[in-house]
């Protein structure tokens, strides 16, 4: 083109920008009085004052009725109240899920304050009866005495024998046996044994205290004219089953004990002094 073309392209800018000025100038009256209010006015400083412009420029004049048609905004002035409608209440206990897994325990926690003691309960129901225990040891019995006597004179003969006695004054737990003439050590321990007896005149007496088969102890008077009372005493170590008895010897001599049926001469007596199994 060259500059002929340039300077057509500038005259039809300047006709078009001309005709342009005309039409706007043809504007209605208050159109033009609101164009220059607007131009005027400062712009909005918050949402409010633009919200209120924007409604009276659209919105209805004062007396003219908004018609019936129009959409309204919540927030216009002017806007009628409506009822609000209640929310919809649900009961989430009716709403329960299935059982859900069993989680993993918790760690321990600490160990509270002891509680006072409680007041005392009721006695309970009897219980039933028992079944019988085993039997006892009896060497746990501590105890151990005896005491007895003879009425009847004994006369040697041509064996040993046993002085048999008659009269029981003590006999704890039955440990002499008055049949045998023998004291059975179920205790074991340190005894201690005495024996008395009366002895006869022109004869002689002559016994042993036993321990089992051995004699331990003799009690002697010789003949004498005149009878006197005798007295033999020991203590004697004794294991269990151990036997401690009286003896009168054989007849090689005349040998006798003396007593009668009114009073008691010969007498044999034995106690325990301390149990083995104490310190």
């Amino acid at each position: 083109m060259g500059s002929r073309g340039l300077g057509l392209v500038l005259a039809c800018c300047l006709l078009l920008a001309f005709a342009c000025g005309l039409v706007l100038g043809r504007a209605p009256r208050g159109q033009q009085e609101q164009q220059e209010q607007e131009g005027t006015r400062e712009p909005p400083t918050d949402h409010a004052e633009r919200d209120e412009e924007e409604h009276e420029k659209y919105g209805p004049r004062q007396d003219e009725e908004a018609p019936a048609s129009r959409c309204l905004r919540c927030c216009d002035p002017g806007t009628p109240v409506y009822q609000a409608i209640p929310v919809p209440q649900i009961n989430i206990t009716i709403l329960k899920g299935e059982k859900g897994d069993r989680g993993d325990r918790g760690l321990q926690g600490k160990y509270g304050k002891t509680g006072s003691a409680g007041a005392r309960g009721h006695a309970g129901p009897k219980g039933q009866k028992g079944s019988m225990g085993a039997p006892g040891d009896r060497c746990k019995n501590h105890y151990a005495a005896f005491s007895v006597g003879r009425k009847k004179p004994l006369h040697s003969n041509d064996y040993y024998q046993t002085v048999i006695f008659d009269t029981e004054f003590v006999n704890l737990y039955s440990h002499f046996n008055m049949f045998t003439g023998k004291f059975y050590c179920y205790v074991p321990g340190i005894y201690f044994f005495s024996l008395n007896v009366h002895t006869w005149n022109q004869k002689e007496t002559y016994l042993h205290i036993m321990k089992n088969a051995e004699e331990v102890v003799i009690l002697y008077a010789q003949v004498s004219d005149r009878s006197i009372m005798q007295s033999q005493s020991l203590m004697l170590e004794l294991r269990d089953q151990d036997e401690v008895w009286v003896r009168l010897f054989k007849g090689e001599r005349e040998n006798a004990i003396f007593s009668d049926e009114f009073d008691t001469y010969i007498t044999f007596s034995g106690y325990l002094v301390k149990p083995a199994n104490e310190p």
